[in-house]
């Protein structure tokens, strides 16, 4: 790992990153307070058939329990588009957006290597993506104390909830680094890893909502984020092996290809 270039990337993001994080931390707070102030409301709805149960829990989260509303908080669209920034828009523009522009060799003439630069963009990708997850479950928090129902979770729970949260988006980042240095232009690896997140956030919804679809969320990443489990202590480590697992796929394919592709100047 090349620590120059460590400190410059977190140097370049460190504006993206604030704001990304700030707004987590802000959609966190929101859930809670909705589960506070409605969440009887919607639970006696649901006991009387008014709403359906498919559609009273939405991808493994729900609105009759604080666990159900951070579980809701995490797989919401806009959590996911906001960690996608990371997770999906810098993992697949770090090396093809060096590629495209022309500046790959200029940045490989430095004492790097291509295995260097991978990791070191990769181990900071991690820690943006750490700081972000860290900021959504702060949010919660934060909103939980506002409503006075903290004491509805045990805290002691909030670090296996944050670190399976990590490997989830770790996992899609190690994807898109992974078509990052397999691709000349960013479309193509911007399109590879966005396509497939959607996919699997297509898979595990629908799942949740559809019953003669569920079994397609176990080809989901997204069925592999727990947090309600977590939260009420029921969470599996095979969710967490099988998420590392993809981490460390995806990174043996860049570590393989990275340093046999060709990186001329593009015409």
């Amino acid at each position: 790992m090349n620590g120059a270039l460590f400190r410059q990337t977190w140097y370049f993001q460190r504006i993206r990153l604030a704001v990304v994080c700030i707004g987590l931390a802000v959609w966190g707070f929101v859930p809670p307070l909705i589960y506070a102030k409605f969440g009887s409301q919607f639970r006696v709805m649901l006991e009387s058939g008014f709403i359906p149960d498919q559609f009273a829990r939405f991808g493994g989260g729900d609105i009759f329990s604080l666990p159900g509303a951070m579980a809701l908080v995490l797989i919401h669209p806009i959590a996911i588009i906001l960690t996608s920034v990371f997770a999906v828009g810098f993992s697949t523009t770090a090396v093809a957006g060096e590629r495209q522009r022309g500046t790959l060799e200029t940045l490989l003439a430095r004492p790097i290597s291509r295995r260097s630069l991978y990791l070191t963009l990769a181990v900071a990708n991690l820690g943006f993506i750490a700081l972000t997850i860290m900021s959504l479950i702060a949010g919660c928090l934060a909103g939980a104390t506002y409503a006075g129902v903290v004491n509805e979770i045990d805290a002691a729970r909030l670090p296996m909830l944050w670190l399976n949260a990590w490997l989830l988006f770790s996992a899609f980042a190690a994807i898109g680094l992974a078509a990052s240095v397999s691709f000349d232009r960013q479309p193509p690896a911007i399109g590879v890893t966005l396509g497939f997140m959607v996919v699997m956030y297509f898979f595990d919804v629908l799942g949740s909502l559809w019953p003669d679809a569920e079994p397609l969320q176990p080809f989901s990443l997204f069925h592999y984020l727990k947090a309600k489990a977590l939260l009420t202590g029921a969470g599996a480590p095979a969710d967490f092996v099988l998420l590392t697992t993809v981490i460390l796929a995806a990174a043996v394919w860049a570590l393989i290809v990275f340093p046999a592709r060709d990186i001329a100047a593009p015409s």
